[in-house]
């Protein structure tokens, strides 16, 4: 065992020392010495040799009559030994060691240590799907709710007592009207042509080139126009609206108009819905032409069609019963994408990131709601015959 010289050794006192003694398959551990800051510990590997020889004692205790000083130095050794014989599955006999030895080694061995923590233990298929059906439940009750708030803040438009500024209806319908057209034009002239050219590649192998306005009539018209403009208007608008409320939720500013007594959703998500419910219609119309003169493009250009051959097959092929369903198609849309974009934005959270997985959240809700109000609309018309 080491031992402190010179003038080490007169300021730390006696060198630390242990020993070990076998009884039988007892191991009594003596220790010795001033186990304090200075002072040079001995080595455990002896002790450790001593444990491992054959046969293994089955306990180990301590002799402390000898030990003089101590401090916290003391645990360094007493512990790695504790540890050591723990996995050798050798009781450890502590009892003639001092209290507060014995109090910061139960202390020191009560908490695992971190690389040895067994991991956590993973959730059954059950618990996910149970935990899966309680958050769904929540999102369910709580667009319940904000459905329930703008059905009252409608009311209470009806009323004439909704507080909301008419400037934010003005521009909002400016924002989610007139400038949407640029890129509702492209798109749906785009659509248009694109119908038109695959139409035209069967149809012309029967003779039947003008029928092309048949298909793009129909189809523009009665759907793809509303579809278009909604699905535009769903990356556009509803992602703008989700956004903005969004924003106005990290910056608190929600809280503050409801402590001044306004309600958020009449003074945010009601001029919203009401701009976009007006104008999606018109857009729908919108649409509808450019799809159409993007079809008599292809007609005029590939097929060799006039304008007045392929005006008048469309409005013999296209029966006005299509335009309102249109028309009543871009009126759903336009609700649904303002509606989806105001929840995303008031169930927002209080960071930057919460705002982007908003917009997010917005687009796609709005879409897929698009896409199933749709197939709604398409059932009913077929059940009724329209």
């Amino acid at each position: 065992m080491g031992n402190v010289t010179g003038s080490a050794a007169e300021s730390a006192g006696a060198a630390a020392r242990m020993n070990a003694a076998r009884q039988g398959d007892l191991l009594v551990v003596n220790i010795s010495g001033d186990w304090v800051l200075g002072n040079q510990l001995p080595p455990l590997a002896d002790l450790e040799r001593e444990i491992e020889k054959e046969p293994h004692p089955r306990r180990v205790e301590f002799d402390a009559r000898e030990l003089g000083r101590w401090d916290t130095t003391i645990l360094t050794s007493l512990v790695e030994l504790t540890r050591f014989c723990q996995s050798k599955q050798i009781t450890i006999e502590k009892g003639s060691l001092p209290e507060g030895v014995q109090r910061l080694i139960n202390l020191a061995t009560a908490v695992p240590e971190r690389g040895v923590r067994a991991p956590a233990a993973k959730p059954n298929f059950l618990a996910r799907l149970g935990e899966k059906a309680l958050v769904a439940r929540g999102a369910f009750l709580n667009t319940l709710e904000f459905l329930g708030e703008v059905t009252s803040s409608f009311m209470r438009m009806l009323a004439g007592r909704a507080r909301f500024r008419m400037y934010d209806l003005w521009l909002i319908m400016q924002e989610s009207g007139s400038q949407a057209l640029p890129i509702v034009s492209l798109i749906s002239f785009l659509v248009g042509l694109i119908l038109a050219f695959v139409g035209a590649i069967q149809l012309k192998l029967f003779g039947a080139q003008i029928y092309v306005a048949d298909l793009v009539g129909i189809a523009m018209i009665r759907a793809l126009g509303g579809i278009m403009a909604g699905i535009i208007m769903a990356g556009r608008t509803g992602a703008s609206f989700a956004a903005q409320i969004g924003t106005m939720q990290v910056n608190e500013e929600i809280d503050a108009l409801k402590t001044a007594g306004i309600p958020p959703i009449d003074f945010l998500v009601l001029p919203r819905v009401v701009a976009l419910s007006i104008m999606m219609p018109l857009l729908t119309i919108y649409a509808d032409l450019m799809g159409v003169l993007g079809g008599l493009f292809v007609g005029i250009v590939g097929l060799g069609l006039s304008a007045t051959e392929f005006f008048n097959e469309l409005r013999r092929a296209v029966p006005l019963v299509n335009l309102w369903i249109g028309l009543f198609s871009g009126f759903v849309f336009g609700i649904l994408v303002s509606l989806t974009g105001c929840l995303r934005g008031i169930q927002c959270g209080r960071s930057a990131s919460a705002v982007g997985d908003a917009t997010r959240s917005a687009v796609v809700t709005g879409i897929v709601s698009i896409v199933v109000a749709t197939a709604i609309i398409t059932v009913v018309c077929s059940i009724l015959g329209i």
